[in-house]
């Protein structure tokens, strides 16, 4: 699967953004793709994920109620829609997919290492 992410920016605290991840050589309904972001000196966070299948959705405590993980089966694209943008949002954001068949374990989905494709980081910048 390759991946290609966009949409990161320069915003101000309470903005909105939206990231959108173009995904080849698979089709998104058929695997667990995820956002994660890492801040500039801290390790990669989990953001966001959906299962393939039925879409179910799962989010990071910090972005609960703030951000929406989406996916266009059509255009075989990934999104993550970003309100209330906050200074500690900053980060390179970036989204993964599972290249295996085998669904990831519910508890086991805000793990990077159960994603073995990622694409490069678009970096969202709030300021305050």
């Amino acid at each position: 699967v390759q991946l290609q992410a966009s949409g990161g920016g320069l915003v101000q605290a309470g903005d909105s953004l939206r990231l959108s991840c173009t995904a080849s050589g698979r089709a998104l309904s058929t695997t667990d793709m995820a956002w994660f972001r890492q801040a500039p000196g801290k390790g990669r966070e989990f953001v966001a994920a959906i299962r393939s299948g039925g879409g179910s959705t799962y989010y990071g405590d910090s972005v609960k109620g703030r951000f929406t993980i989406s996916r266009d089966i059509p255009s075989n694209t990934l999104y993550l829609q970003m309100h209330g943008l906050k200074p500690e949002d900053t980060a390179s954001y970036y989204c993964a997919a599972r290249s295996s068949y085998n669904r990831i374990i519910s508890s086991a989905v805000g793990r990077p290492d159960m994603y073995d494709n990622w694409g490069q980081g678009t970096l969202v910048t709030v300021s305050s």
